[in-house]
């Protein structure tokens, strides 16, 4: 049965169609999958209702709704519909966050000993629960403006408190407002920002199209609509030193080092590029001194 799901799956267009054969077959039967081969057969109740995902699957429905949830680095996180559902390539940036307010926690700024993070455009709570989770001392604020993500947003951010995790403080804005966070102006030690980034007229994969709401894939014409307000508003909030990583589309390799750079309020400014080596994101450091020309500033590229 799964090998003829699998088939039914690739004919579909699905990509990893064994793969997601075989994660659906586990979740219908409630066992981890690399057990599925130890398992009894279906149940006639089971072989239905695996066949109803698979035809979903097939009219290619998110995997991830059809669970319910989506992996994130060490979390589980409860996705459906209203809400992007986090991509892997996204944990490079929240590893990268990661690192950063561990080196603040070991390097406390000022008379703060906790590090006071800030995630945009957070979505299912992905970015701001894993630094939750993975530096325990930090305050992590989470910024999201839809209604439908901030249900979805609170319901994990609840479910990891019950997990024995810090809360997060989860904040209802737009990240594009000219005061957002006004109360945190220059104190804040990291912001990351996983924006809708496509350009609108950039064609998208059906699970995209039909399922991730727009307003958190496309990004205007350019696809910069909300990435420049984003920059412009961290440098605000951002202390003398505190670091900025935004999540960009991979034609955006040079356009948003360029941005930052731009600004004038920015320094080491850096690109970083995914396991398949595609730009991925930015990051820069808020300027302690007086802003440079554009012309004065040069970024480097690495790998994440």
């Amino acid at each position: 049965m799964v090998a003829r799901a699998a088939r039914g799956l690739a004919d579909a267009g699905v990509a990893s169609a064994r793969a997601e054969a075989e994660l659906l077959a586990a979740y219908v039967l409630q066992v981890p999958r690399g057990r599925l081969a130890l398992a009894d057969g279906f149940t006639d109740g089971q072989l239905d209702r695996y066949q109803a995902l698979v035809a979903r699957r097939s009219r290619r429905e998110p995997l991830q709704h059809l669970t319910g949830s989506a992996g994130f680095r060490h979390l589980e996180l409860a996705v459906g519909p209203g809400v992007f559902v986090p991509r892997p390539e996204t944990e490079l940036l929240a590893g990268w966050g990661v690192e950063q307010a561990r080196a603040v926690e070991r390097n406390p700024a000022g008379d703060r000993a906790e590090p006071l993070v800030v995630d945009l455009c957070s979505g299912s709570g992905a970015i701001a629960l894993s630094v939750a989770q993975e530096v325990p001392a930090a305050r992590v604020v989470a910024v999201e403006r839809s209604p439908a993500a901030l249900s979805w947003l609170r319901r994990n951010a609840a479910a990891r408190v019950a997990a024995g995790d810090r809360p997060i403080e989860v904040v209802e804005a737009d990240v594009t407002d000219p005061d957002l966070l006004a109360e945190l102006t220059g104190r804040v030690d990291v912001l990351l920002c996983n924006p809708p980034y496509v350009p609108q007229a950039v064609a998208v994969p059906p699970e995209v199209a039909g399922h991730d709401p727009a307003e958190a894939v496309f990004g205007g014409a350019d696809g910069l609509a909300v990435l420049r307000p984003v920059v412009d508003r961290a440098a605000t909030l951002l202390r003398p030193g505190g670091v900025l990583g935004v999540e960009h589309d991979d034609t955006h390799g040079t356009v948003v080092p360029r941005l930052l750079a731009a600004d004038g309020r920015y320094a080491a400014i850096a690109e970083h590029h995914d396991l398949a080596g595609r730009p991925r994101f930015a990051t820069a450091s808020r300027r302690a001194d007086r802003p440079q020309p554009d012309s004065a500033v040069t970024w480097q590229t690495g790998s994440s």
